[in-house]
Parts: structure tokens; C-alpha cells; sequence
């Protein structure tokens, strides 16, 4: 029996595969763009940015439209297999929440592997071939990559050490993360960012771990109080395109468009730094309080979490080589 669902899926993989076609010729390519962040998400705003130069630029030839708020009915872990599949043509890929098909993905969230933007551009050197490999096997070419920002413990109760984070339910986005916050001894459970603020207002969780952003995003300050900017791991999002609808572009339609991603990244990677500023104020607006972490507080964090790094590369082999080249690098 077919169903709407399923002719719905089936299409959209013949479309990706060009077996089925809305347009002549690749001057009249008509793209989705799915992601689950809301409006005013910046990664959104990147997003739509992206669209509009690309719209210019080939004079109309390839329109994206940006679809947020996880309107297509994508949950953040499924991008990946979704353009994969052609069921979209584009989607807004969160590396770490792909870890189940794609474990090299988690590389960011090794705990404090990079403790500032500038050391995670050196690591995105030695990582990004490998992500290429990443997107190429699961049928799909990566546009551009942007991180999310500090990352900080939005909690309900404050804490002065380690001791006080015992036992806290807290939303993680993956399970690298998971394994870092059981080792601080709280009680991490992986939630989609979809269900977080449920999972928040039932009281299924009394804490999350997340950027300020994302605390901006969820009104954080109906439910929780304190904010400790620990800073424990990265993230990025990656803009991705189904081969099959790649590949149906002219030639010169491709370069224009990998062009118009490389040339805006480095702005976007600057955009992803003023949004965190602009978050963590409206969360103190909101009536969140910023809690200094103590220098004891943050040597002990990473005194528990530090065998998570050679665990890490003994899981996934592919990270081995580059992220001892990075930790050569930066002298550490």
C-alpha cells in the first residue's frame, strides 16, 4: 500500500537521483534546506544568508530555501542519513549527534581538546579531510562548517565544586558527552534539542548542557537560574548536499556555489562569537546569574574527563592520526 509517506520519500529520492525531474536542465535547481534551529537561530540567519548570495549569484539558477524549526519533520541525528538518502537535498548537520553512523563525528567533543575558537580552527585543519570522507560515503558533499560557541552547564541550583554537581539530571546532545558528564558524576541523559525544553519544564531534566545560544533559543531563564561557562567541548553544525543533486549542477553552477560557502564561512565562524556575547546577555537580561568556575572546580573537571581522549582515538582509529597532529601543533 502506498501511502502519502511514503510517495512523498520515494520522490524525494528519485528527485535527489535525478530520476524524476522539476527542471530541464540544472539552471532551474529548487533546493530544501532542513534544519532544526529556529529563526532566530544564527545559524539560521547563516543559513538564509547563504541562500540569498547563492539566489544572486547564479541568477536565480539554484534557489534554497531554508526550511527551520525542524519543519520538515527532521530530528537533528537523522540529517545525516536524510540527505544521504535524498529525502532533502541540503540539511544544517550537527556533527556529535551522528556519532551512531559516523563515530569520527564526536571528534570535537573530547573533552577539552580545544579550549578556545582560535585552537579549534587548528584542529578543523587536520579534521576537516576526514569529514570530507565522512559526507563523501554517506552520499553527500559538506558546503561549509560552523561551530556553535562556548559551551556552558545551565543549571538550577548553584554549585561551588565538582561535589555539587552529583547526581544532577542534565540534557546532553550525544553520547561523547554523556561519557564526559557521568565521569563528573552528574546523570547526563541524551535528549534531541527538540525535546529538551519538555524534558525541562516536566522536570525530566534540572539542568542542560548547551551554548548560551541554544539558551536563548529555549527562554532558559523560565527554568533554570545559574550558568557555569566551563567551556568542555565544541560542536559545529555542517551545511551538507546530496551527491545526486550536486552533481546534477552545471559545472560552473558548483563553483559558484562551493565558492559563495568558502568565502562566507570565515564570517560565519565570526557571527557564531557575537552571538554568543549577545545570548549569554540576554540570558543575564532574563535573570540568569553567571557563576564563575574555580580554578579547582575546572582542574578537577579535567582531572576526571582526561582518559576520555585516549579512549576516544582507541574507539575510533580515524582520529588518531590527526588529532596527535593537532595536539603537536598547539604544544600540548
Amino acid at each position: 500500500m502506498i501511502t502519502r509517506r511514503t510517495f512523498t520519500a520515494g520522490a524525494a529520492t528519485m528527485l535527489a537521483a535525478g530520476h524524476l525531474s522539476t527542471r530541464a536542465t540544472a539552471a532551474t535547481a529548487s533546493w530544501d534546506l532542513s534544519t532544526v534551529w529556529p529563526d532566530g537561530n544564527f545559524h539560521t540567519h547563516n543559513a538564509k544568508a547563504f541562500a540569498d548570495a547563492v539566489k544572486k549569484q547564479t541568477d536565480g539558477g539554484v534557489n534554497i530555501t531554508v526550511k527551520a524549526g525542524g519543519q520538515l519533520g527532521f530530528k537533528g541525528p537523522e540529517h545525516l542519513r536524510a540527505v544521504r538518502d535524498g529525502l532533502v537535498p541540503l540539511a544544517d548537520v550537527l556533527n556529535i549527534q551522528q556519532v551512531g553512523d559516523e563515530p569520527f563525528m564526536g571528534v570535537e567533543s573530547i573533552p577539552f581538546l580545544a579550549v578556545s575558537m582560535d585552537e579549534l580552527k587548528i584542529l578543523h585543519k587536520y579534521v576537516r579531510p576526514e569529514y570530507d570522507k565522512v559526507a563523501e560515503r554517506n552520499n553527500q558533499k559538506i558546503l561549509y562548517i560552523v561551530p556553535w560557541p562556548t559551551q556552558y552547564l545551565h543549571l538550577k541550583v548553584k554549585v561551588a565544586g565538582v561535589e555539587g554537581l552529583k547526581n544532577i539530571k542534565i540534557r546532553v546532545p550525544d553520547k561523547n558527552a554523556v561519557d564526559m558528564l557521568n565521569a563528573v558524576g552528574m546523570a547526563p541523559v541524551m535528549i534531541p534539542w527538540g525535546e529538551t525544553i519538555p524534558a525541562l519544564a516536566s522536570g525530566a531534566v534540572a539542568g542542560v548542557s548547551t551554548s548560551a545560544v541554544s539558551g536563548v533559543d529555549g527562554k532558559f531563564w523560565e527554568f533554570m537560574k545559574y550558568i557555569y561557562p566551563t567551556n568542555h567541548v565544541w560542536s559545529s553544525q555542517m551545511v551538507t548536499v546530496n551527491l545526486d543533486s550536486w552533481k546534477a549542477l552545471s559545472a560552473d553552477q558548483q563553483k559558484l556555489v562551493a565558492g559563495i560557502a568558502a568565502k562566507m564561512e570565515p564570517d560565519f565562524w565570526a557571527n557564531s562569537l557575537k552571538a554568543d556575547v549577545d545570548s549569554l546577555n540576554r540570558l543575564k537580561e532574563g535573570g540568569m546569574e553567571v557563576v564563575p568556575v574555580t580554578d579547582a572546580m575546572m582542574t578537577d573537571i579535567r582531572a576526571r574527563t582526561a582518559p576520555l581522549l585516549e579512549a576516544f582515538l582507541k574507539r575510533v582509529p580515524a582520529a588518531d592520526k590527526p588529532v596527535r597532529a593537532y595536539l603537536a601543533e598547539i604544544k600540548r
